[in-house]
């Protein structure tokens, strides 16, 4: 009940907003006749002024009788709009007022006529769950209803380059990967060769493959390649390719220096690390808390040499390699879980040194170490 008695006021101020000019008396329009006589009186006083000029000598007669000709038609405009009021344009006082009243009144009834039989003011309020069902389901059809508008759209405008680029990632959103593919193809007809396009378009064909990166899609990913060596996607699919074809020293090999290559802070860089510990690479050490967690259940000699052996590995690599901020904070971190704090803040120590000259690395290393509560 709330909600509607504000809905009410709310209506009610806007209408007032907008129907309080109707009741309001014609000052407005005195306003404009006091104007338009000041118009008038200034023209008359231009005219006069010319004469004045005129008989000093200060200016020529054709040019006194040329502003003479302008002046006096500017007051001839002038008097006859202060003469002949716009009758038409000012209705009765009366009259406004009653129409003011008429809609303040009218118009709540209306509405309501028209709710009662078109909504639902019985309607129960659904739960969150079904809301948040409802609200995905709505979501997914907007997507589908936006694909068909931008599809039809390209059927009438097939060169459109900008249309294509837009449509293709979402068609392999929804898992159109056939439908994307010639999309991400006309993509490049229409937009021009890039690595990213050719990335896409070989990522589309891997997944219209079911994930495995055909022969086609490798060629797109090498003329990725080779328009940008750098381009991450190009160089993943293609190590990628190199492990389904086991050639996993290949793909380890592109992986390691893919990860040289990117930021600390690029999102995909746990794929990439997840892929070349799969393969062996040893680039990076998968010490996660579960594995070391199982250790514990373990006999004492077995997890020392299990979990030690691969602290000192990660260690020894990371005194080679300092800039890998994520491998420091897995070395404290298994520190930390085997109850090694001291070792865990030497190794932070070490880990602030390394990384001293890289800001940003710096920053990643702060935030990481407070997560695991080593503030200082």
């Amino acid at each position: 009940m709330t909600l509607w008695f504000v809905f009410a006021l709310m209506t009610v101020a806007a209408i007032f907003a907008v129907l309080w000019p109707l009741g309001r008396s014609g000052r407005a329009q005195d306003q404009g006749s006091q104007n338009q006589a000041g118009e008038v009186a200034v023209y008359k006083d231009q005219l006069a002024e010319i004469e004045r000029d005129l008989a000093a000598g200060l200016i020529a007669a054709p040019e006194a009788e040329a502003a003479r000709v302008e002046i006096s038609r500017r007051l001839l405009a002038a008097a006859g709009s202060e003469s002949s009021p716009d009758l038409k344009s000012a209705p009765s006082l009366k009259w406004r007022r009653a129409a003011a009243v008429l809609a303040l009144i009218g118009l709540p009834l209306v509405a309501i006529g028209v709710y009662m039989p078109l909504g639902s003011p019985r309607l129960q309020d659904f739960p969150l769950a079904q809301r948040e069902r409802g609200a995905g389901s709505g979501m997914a059809r907007s997507l589908e209803n936006l694909v068909v508008q931008v599809e039809q759209h390209l059927e009438k405008n097939p060169t459109d380059g900008r249309g294509w680029n837009v449509l293709a990632p979402v068609l392999q959103r929804l898992g159109r990967f056939d439908d994307a593919v010639r999309a991400y193809r006309n993509s490049l007809t229409y937009n021009g060769e890039s690595a990213e396009r050719r990335s896409d378009l070989g990522e589309a064909i891997s997944a219209a493959a079911g994930g495995v990166v055909t022969a086609e899609a490798k060629t797109e990913f090498e003329r990725a390649h080779a328009l940008d060596a750098d381009d991450p996607k190009a160089n993943y699919f293609l190590g990628l390719a190199a492990e389904q074809d086991g050639r996993k020293d290949d793909a380890a090999n592109i992986w390691r220096a893919l990860l040289a290559k990117a930021p600390a802070d690029a999102p995909w860089r746990p794929l990439v690390q997840s892929s070349l510990a799969r393969v062996g690479g040893g680039g990076t050490m998968p010490l996660s808390d579960e594995t070391i967690a199982a250790s514990k259940d373990m006999a004492e000699g077995d997890r020392n040499a299990m979990v030690r052996g691969m602290v000192e590995r990660l260690a020894t690599r990371l005194k080679q390699n300092g800039d890998d901020v994520e491998g420091w904070l897995r070395l404290v971190r298994a520190y930390l879980v085997m109850g090694d704090r001291d070792k865990a803040m030497g190794a932070s120590t070490d880990a602030r040194q390394a990384v001293a000259k890289d800001a940003e690395r710096l920053r990643q290393l702060n935030e990481g170490l407070k997560t695991l509560g080593l503030d200082g």
